[in-house]
C-alpha cells in the first residue's frame, strides 16, 4: 500500500512539473510564434468563407512574420480593429505607407497612406468595415498575417499575397526597377 502512495505522489509530482513547463511554453509559442483564429462573416468572401455562414475557414495567424511590421500589398492580416480594440478583424494590405490609393468611399477619393500606415479591405466590399470606413491603420495594431487555412479539410491551403486587379495603389512608395545598361 506505501508503494502504491509513493508512486502515484511520483505521478502527481510529474504531472504538476510538466505542466509547469509546458503552460510558460505554450503561453511563448502562441504570444511570439503563430496561433489559430477563427474567420467570422462575409467580407472575405470568396477568398475566406467563400460557403457564406454554413462553415466558418480557421486560419492559421503568423506573429514571428509581423514582428518587425514587414507585410506586403496582398497579404491577409489581422489587425486590432481601430473601431473596437476588443475585436481583432482580418483583411488584405491593399497599400503600404507613402502609396497613394483610390478609395472606394472613405471621405476623400483618392489618399496618400501615411508613414506607419496600412491601407487594408476586405474582398467583399459590399460588407466590409475596412479602411474605407476608418481610413488607414497603424501598424502598430497588426497582429498576425494569415499563412494558412487550416480548416476545414477540404480547404486546407496556403494564402499566398495577391491583390484584386482593380485595387492597386496608383503611385507606390517603391521607386521603379529600372533597367541598368
Amino acid at each position: 500500500m506505501a508503494q502504491q502512495v509513493g508512486a502515484g505522489h511520483r505521478y502527481l509530482r510529474a504531472f504538476v512539473s510538466g505542466f509547469f513547463v509546458a503552460v510558460p511554453v505554450t503561453v511563448t509559442v502562441l504570444d511570439r510564434f503563430a496561433y489559430v483564429a477563427r474567420v467570422e462573416g462575409a467580407s472575405m468572401q470568396p477568398s475566406l468563407n467563400p460557403d457564406g455562414v454554413s462553415e466558418s475557414d480557421v486560419v492559421l495567424l503568423n506573429r514571428w512574420s509581423v514582428r518587425n511590421y514587414q507585410v506586403q500589398r496582398g497579404d491577409v492580416v489581422s489587425v486590432l480593429s481601430p473601431r473596437n480594440p476588443q475585436q481583432k478583424i482580418i483583411k488584405r494590405v491593399i497599400a503600404l505607407e507613402g502609396d497613394c490609393i483610390r478609395t472606394l468611399g472613405y471621405k476623400n477619393r483618392y489618399v496618400r497612406v501615411p508613414d506607419g500606415h496600412l491601407w487594408i479591405e476586405g474582398d467583399h466590399h459590399g460588407h466590409s468595415l475596412d479602411s474605407n470606413s476608418f481610413g488607414p491603420v497603424s501598424v502598430g495594431l497588426l497582429h498576425g498575417r494569415a499563412s494558412h487555412i487550416i480548416w476545414p479539410p477540404n480547404r486546407w491551403q496556403r494564402i499566398k499575397p495577391s491583390l484584386p486587379q482593380n485595387r492597386k495603389p496608383l503611385l507606390t512608395a517603391e521607386p521603379d526597377e529600372e533597367e541598368e545598361d
